[in-house]
């Protein structure tokens, strides 16, 4: 907070000292541009604009939107009306107001002495456009997005058919890491299959700003896929690379574009948004004994509705499917074995059948441990690790510093080098950070551990690792609108009492 205290007057100051010279035309002091907060004052009394814009001006991004009004209307004062000056006045005014002012026949005019310029139809419906394009770009960007629930993962607190909205400013916004990208698109381009929706001539730092507060633990999150810095264009994020070249080795998945396209990098901001429930918080220890999650030693009660697979033994019947759909049971079915099924069940759903007449047994599908699974993260033979017996595990933490070791290089090291930016190479178990021999390592960023409720049916940090707090986009709040993907629109498609609920 302190850092965007000391930095807020200079993101002030910096798009307004071009100005300068457009101020003295005015008949304004050059110097005034100079002065955090009392240049938008001179600039509003130079456009004649009434002072309740100043609000705006200091509200967190819509004073963009703001700003971009008044370089138009400034504009304006030099008989700029045409809409590509405007745009270059809006996109450029570093450049663009000072070539103007250094150009003698270029008189400012007061607003009130200039002519009023009657718009046609097109240009009428062009800046409606633009004005909606811009103000929704800034809304998604920076304070609240809508999403929907591809994936079973979240089940069965968040559905597939969920449309909700997620706050972008609850753990504060992300300054664009590709600003230049086409509107409402996230990597790309509609109709495409490869073509990227952003250009990276500009790559912006990572730069948080304040939010409302911070990652909670169960906090419902939207994120980056952290796997997701390389894909395969031909799989998208369907498949992770990684597992590619596990399966397939690297020199044919990057040499065989018939069978896996392009393999292209991707900005953190645009690899694949995921939605999972944070478990562990950075500093945290995490171990899963027989699929019960467990946090510096004790055990954690989710609040969503955590779901697993079992075993369903009957006498051989089949369960009715009115009662699977009022228990609202929706994946699974008969194994090849008579008498046998497998369902994904909450614990409600469970308890229920294990009462029906028909239901002999009802048996967890648990992995057992010391059952390694080369799935499970950090794919090592050293850890026998699966998806219910997992860890224990220590989560990375800002400002901590640990001691580096052949084992648990396997655990941190794509942290170090990816997340990070080190070059990191291991020789003979040692570790070599920018060609320097070490032993310890501090950690530049917090990292989070995410898992899906849907336990036994959610490709989550089990399988990829931390996520690091960079890769976070915000905290889903509220379910408007929930489709049920298997129903028609007059058999229920709509889940009227899922609809406008709180995500928990």
């Amino acid at each position: 907070m302190l850092e965007f205290i000391i930095v807020l007057p200079i993101l002030f100051t910096i798009p307004t000292i071009f100005l300068w010279g457009a101020f003295v035309k005015a008949g304004q002091n050059g110097w005034s541009t100079l002065i955090p907060f009392y240049n938008l004052y001179v600039f509003l009394k130079i456009i004649k604009k009434p002072m309740w814009w100043y609000l705006l001006l200091v509200f967190p991004f819509i004073n963009v939107f703001m700003y971009m009004l008044m370089l138009v209307e400034l504009a304006k004062g030099f008989r700029k009306y045409g809409l590509g000056e405007q745009f270059l006045a809006v996109v450029f005014p570093f450049i663009y107001f000072p070539w103007i002012t250094f150009k003698e026949d270029e008189p400012f005019v007061d607003p009130d002495d200039q002519p009023e310029i009657k718009k046609g139809v097109v240009r009428e419906w062009t800046d409606a456009i633009i004005f909606a394009v811009v103000a929704a770009t800034i809304i998604r960007t920076f304070i609240m997005e809508a999403y929907t629930i591809p994936t079973s993962s979240m089940e069965k607190s968040l559905l597939v058919g969920d449309y909700l909205f997620v706050s972008k400013m609850a753990y504060g916004p992300k300054l664009p890491n590709t600003p230049l990208s086409f509107p409402f698109v996230h990597h790309t381009m509609p109709l495409t299959k490869t073509t990227k929706s952003y250009l990276e001539w500009i790559e912006f730092p990572d730069i948080r700003f304040p939010g409302f507060g911070k990652v909670n633990r169960f906090d419902a999150v939207v994120f980056n896929y952290p796997a997701g810095d390389t894909v395969s264009t031909r799989f998208q994020s369907n498949v992770s690379y990684y597992s590619l070249v596990k399966e397939y080795g690297r020199k044919r998945v990057w040499t065989d574009k018939r069978n896996f396209g392009d393999i292209v990098y991707r900005p953190v901001d645009k690899r694949e948004n995921y939605i999972k429930r944070c478990i562990g918080l950075s500093g945290d220890t995490l171990q899963i004994k027989d699929h019960e999650v467990y946090i510096n030693g004790k055990l954690i009660h989710n609040p969503g509705r955590q779901q697993f697979q079992y075993h369903v033994f009957t006498d051989g019947s089949s369960i009715n499917p009115r009662v699977l759909d009022k228990l609202n049971i929706t994946e699974g079915g008969r194994t090849n074995l008579p008498g046998d099924f497998i369902y994904v069940l909450t614990d409600e759903a469970r308890d229920a059948l294990s009462k029906l007449s028909v239901v002999k047994k009802i048996e967890v599908l648990n992995e057992p441990a010391g059952v390694r699974d080369a799935d499970i993260f950090p794919q090592n033979l050293n850890f026998d690790w699966n998806r219910d017996n997992f860890g224990p595990l220590w989560i990375p933490k800002k400002g901590a510093t640990i001691k580096l070791t052949p084992r648990n290089l396997a655990l941190y090291k794509r942290a170090i080098r990816v997340y990070e930016h080190n070059n990191l190479t291991i020789k003979d178990g040692k570790a070599y950070i920018d060609g320097k021999p070490a032993d310890t390592y501090t950690f530049k960023m917090n990292y989070y551990w995410m898992m899906g409720d849907n336990r036994h049916n959610s490709a989550d940090s089990r399988y990829w690792g931390f996520v690091p707090q960079n890769h976070i986009v915000g905290k889903a709040e509220f379910v408007w609108l929930s489709l049920d993907p298997n129903k028609t629109l007059l058999n229920g498609k709509i889940r009227w009492n899922k609809v406008m609920r709180l995500v928990k």
